[in-house]
C-alpha cells in the first residue's frame, strides 16, 4: 500500500486550468472517493495520480517519494476504467494474465495469481470464456481481476459502474466493497459522480468543485456537517431542502437547510402546505409539500404512504437538525 500526498497540485491545458491547487493526503490502505459534478476535475485528478497526465505545478508523493516524473508502470498502480478495456480475442484467463506476461512473470506464478483473483471475484468458472460471452457485471469483474493480479500498491477506479444497469451497479458495488475489506493493504481511489456510491464505499470522500477541493471527510461528516451549501446539496439523496426569504430570516440566516428525514408531520407547526406529489417506495415514502418556498419541501416518512396529493399538512423541523448558511453559502455554527 502507499500513502499519497498532493501538494498544491495544478493541471492546465494551455490557458485553461482544470485542477486549481489541490492539497490532499490519502492514507495507506484507505478507500478514498473523489466525487463531484461532471467537469469538476475528478477524473483528471485520478489521471494525474496514475501518471497518465503530467502535473503542471505542485508535487505528487508516494510514501514520501516525489513521483511527478515517474512513468505509470513504475508507480505500482493498477487502473480500472468504466469501459472495461478487455481484449475481445482473448479469453478471461488471458485478459487477466496479460499484464503479468508482459512483466515476464513465470507461468506457475501467473496461473496461481489469476486463479486466486478469479476465485476472489467469483469468476473462476468463466476463465475460458471470451468477453462477448459475459454480462456487463462479469466483464467489469474481469477488469478488476486484471488489476488485482498485478499486486499494485494503489488501485484507481474511474467510474467503473457507470455502464451497468441499476441492479448490476448494486451487485458490483458490493463486490468492490468486499474487495477493499479483503485487500486492506492496498490504497484505493475511486472516482464517481454518484454520491450514493461515494457514501456507501468510502472511508473518506473528497468533494470537488470547479477544480478545487470543497470538503474532505467521512461520509457521516459530510452528511451531518457540510461546510458549504454545495456539499449540503450534493451529498445525500434526496438532497437537502433549502429555504430562503422569511423562512431563513426567522432563523437568522440567508439560507436554511433541513434534510427530508428531519421534518415531522404535526398537528400544528411553523410550516404548512399542500402535498403536490407523493412517492411510495415501500419502506419509505416521500412527500413533496408546497409551503410557499422556492421549491416544494421534501419530507421523508418511514413505512407506508400516510398522505395523498391535495392533502394539507403542518410540518415542523426536528430540533438540532437545522443547517444555517450565510450569504456566501458557508455554515453559521
Amino acid at each position: 500500500m502507499a500513502q499519497i500526498e498532493l501538494r498544491s497540485v495544478r493541471k492546465a491545458y494551455g490557458a485553461v486550468e482544470v485542477i486549481k491547487g489541490i492539497d490532499l493526503d490519502i492514507r495507506k490502505g484507505e478507500f478514498m472517493v473523489f466525487v463531484g459534478p461532471s467537469g469538476c476535475g475528478k477524473s483528471t485528478l485520478l489521471r494525474l495520480i496514475s501518471g497518465l497526465e503530467e502535473i503542471t505545478n505542485g508535487d505528487m508523493l508516494f510514501d514520501g517519494e516525489r513521483v511527478n516524473n515517474l512513468v505509470p508502470s513504475k508507480r505500482g498502480i493498477a487502473m480500472v476504467f468504466q469501459s472495461y478495456a478487455l481484449y475481445p480475442h482473448m479469453n478471461v484467463f488471458d485478459n487477466m494474465a496479460f499484464g503479468m506476461k508482459l512483466a515476464k512473470s513465470g507461468p506457475a506464478e501467473v496461473d496461481k495469481r489469476v486463479r486466486e483473483a478469479a476465485k476472489l471475484l467469483q469468476i473462476d468458472h468463466l476463465l475460458d470464456r471470451l468477453p462477448k460471452q459475459l454480462s456487463g457485471g462479469q466483464r467489469q469483474r474481469v477488469a478488476i481481476g486484471r488489476a488485482i493480479v498485478r499486486d499494485p500498491r494503489v488501485f484507481l477506479f474511474d467510474e467503473p459502474l457507470s455502464n451497468l444497469d441499476a441492479a448490476l451497479r448494486v451487485q458490483t458495488r458490493l463486490e468492490i466493497a468486499k474487495l477493499h475489506h479483503s485487500m486492506d493493504r492496498v490504497t484505493m481511489i475511486y472516482v464517481t459522480h454518484d454520491q450514493v456510491e461515494a457514501m456507501t464505499l468510502a472511508d473518506r470522500i473528497a468533494v470537488l468543485r470547479d477544480g478545487r477541493l470543497e470538503q474532505v471527510g467521512t461520509p457521516s461528516e459530510l452528511y451531518d456537517q457540510p461546510n458549504s451549501i454545495f456539499v449540503a446539496g450534493f451529498i445525500g439523496s434526496p438532497k437537502m431542502n433549502f429555504l430562503t426569504g422569511s423562512f431563513a430570516a426567522a432563523h437568522g440566516c440567508t439560507t436554511l437547510g433541513i434534510r427530508s428525514e428531519h421534518i415531522d408531520v404535526v398537528a400544528e407547526g411553523p410550516w404548512a402546505g399542500e402535498v403536490v406529489h407523493a412517492e411510495d417506495l415501500g419502506s419509505d415514502n416521500y412527500l413533496f409539500v408546497e409551503i410557499g418556498a422556492q421549491d416544494p419541501l421534501i419530507v421523508r416518512r418511514p413505512g407506508k404512504l400516510m398522505a395523498h396529493v391535495g392533502e394539507r399538512l403542518a410540518l415542523a423541523p426536528m430540533a438540532g437538525h437545522l443547517h444555517r448558511f450565510d450569504a456566501e453559502g458557508r455554515p453559521i455554527r
